[in-house]
């Protein structure tokens, strides 16, 4: 054979190999558009399937709670009447016992969780921080109804001896925050409620507090303990506006917690269908009204209580958009 006729093979060869290689690159490159198509569909339908449910929430809500807007109108916000006999129904007294539960809750979870999420992440001795830390998370874990009993039959009794009655005795005659602590001190109200939610929320705060404080850049702070700045000057002025957006996510992650909250609240807010006059005075809420009275709810009663959740999962979706104005406020503060 000559020489030409083996390098011709040779070259025919070399092109044949190259036209296989070129053939399963092909075949791989369809199998990967295949896969990346059915993976975006997949994933498609999963944030669909969310929308979907979230629309058939809304709208099953809105169904089931029209007979009540339609009969009272704007009217039934502000309307403070509960009467199950003559069908006279308001969410006045739901909307303002949840407001008021929810906002002690904050006053009193958010400078604790700030306070311990700091703790964590700035003074903390080295070998104390994660069993400190699993302690929080584990709060966390407790279910609603145990804080509920907890509330009840220790708090109550506690807080009825030891700062409802002297609270009265030293503030109850003072002129302008006097009517505050009126009332009877049996350990149940608004307060009361407010103080058991702080205990439920603040470990939700305090962990999303410890977790954003934790991204900071090591050399952020290390620059401005370097620049003799003291740990409470670092937090404020280096640790806060680089977290700024997920403290803001965390106090609002505990608001959307206390306003939905349903057992804990139920166990110590008094359950009156009444306007509270004072922080001693027993309330109720929109999920304690639900949990106590869908039960044996029927007729315009039953349409009433899902106007209530209707208004709920408002409250709730404006708490959510407050928060993202908030954060969008921050970032054009910012100059992002």
């Amino acid at each position: 054979m000559s020489q030409g006729s083996v390098m011709s093979s040779h070259n025919l060869s070399q092109q044949e190999a190259g036209q296989v290689i070129s053939d399963d690159m092909v075949a791989i490159a369809k199998k990967q558009r295949v896969q990346d198509f059915f993976f975006h569909r997949v994933t498609q339908a999963f944030s669909l399937l969310v929308l979907v449910a979230l629309l058939g929430i809304i709208f099953s809500l809105f169904i089931n709670a029209w007979p009540t807007f339609e009969k009272f109108g704007f009217h039934f916000l502000w309307h403070v009447e509960w009467d199950i006999i003559n069908q006279d129904f308001g969410a006045a007294i739901a909307i303002v016992g949840t407001m008021a539960s929810a906002g002690i809750a904050l006053l009193l979870a958010v400078p604790l969780a700030f306070g311990v999420a700091v703790f964590l992440t700035e003074t903390c001795p080295t070998w104390l921080r994660r069993p400190l830390g699993t302690s929080i998370e584990l709060l966390a874990a407790v279910p609603s109804i145990i804080y509920g009993m907890f509330g009840l039959f220790v708090f109550a009794p506690l807080f009825a001896d030891y700062l409802q009655v002297p609270l009265q005795n030293i503030l109850g005659g003072m002129p302008v925050v006097g009517f505050l602590f009126g009332g009877a001190t049996n350990g149940m109200g608004i307060l009361a409620a407010g103080i058991v939610l702080a205990f439920m929320v603040l470990p939700f705060v305090a962990a999303v507090m410890r977790d954003v404080f934790e991204i900071t850049p090591p050399i952020l702070r290390e620059s401005a303990y370097g620049l003799g700045c003291t740990t409470w000057e670092v937090v404020r002025q280096v640790v806060l506006p680089y977290t700024q957006k997920g403290v803001i996510g965390g106090i609002m992650l505990g608001l959307g917690r206390a306003l939905g909250e349903t057992m804990a609240v139920t166990f110590v807010i008094g359950n009156a269908n009444r306007m509270p006059t004072s922080l001693f005075s027993p309330g109720t809420s929109i999920a304690s009204v639900l949990a106590n009275e869908f039960g044996e709810a029927e007729g315009l009663h039953f349409s009433t209580l899902f106007a209530l959740g209707f208004l709920l999962f408002v409250i709730t979706f404006v708490v959510l958009a407050m928060a993202k104005v908030m954060i969008l406020r921050a970032e054009k503060a910012k100059g992002n």
